[in-house]
């Protein structure tokens, strides 16, 4: 999703902006993050254009920063709202320098912290998933056999 209003920052280099050590220049939303965003975050305004909309003004905005700080894939909207983003190089647009702008990947949605407390220590929350799948797993291998 690039900027509507701006297609250029100046007269010679693409419109970006800098997240952490990123220069972002277009945002893509997965399917399955299009499908989270659906279940955990609102169901009106769904389509791919109106999520990638959303997450370009916050970024313009500042309101998107990094969950932890030495990790790069997670991120909060004000504080609330979670998601995942890989990043990758554009291939076509680089800066005056020639340093390289990259494409924002949102992978998936989390939810709002707000809403699922479990959200607010990631690291127990996963340990705690991967725990519990496990052990249904090793449930479910007893009963077979």
């Amino acid at each position: 999703m690039k900027d509507k209003q701006t297609e250029r920052w100046g007269t010679y280099e693409p419109f970006h902006i800098p997240l952490g050590d990123k220069k972002i220049v277009d945002i893509i939303i997965t399917n399955h993050a299009r499908s989270r965003w659906l279940d955990r975050v609102e169901s009106m305004k769904t389509g791919y254009a109106d999520i990638a909309q959303y997450l370009w003004d916050c970024l313009k905005e500042g309101r998107i920063v990094s969950y932890y700080r030495n990790e790069q894939d997670v991120y909060t909207i004000d504080d609330d709202l979670i998601f995942v983003a890989e990043f990758a190089v554009s291939e076509k647009d680089v800066d005056l320098l020639g340093n390289p702008l990259h494409k924002m990947i949102v992978v998936t949605f989390l939810g709002r912290m707000s809403e699922t407390m479990e959200l607010r220590d990631l690291k127990t929350y996963y340990s705690w998933l991967r725990h519990s799948r496990r052990m249904t797993l090793i449930k479910n291998n007893r009963k077979r056999r």
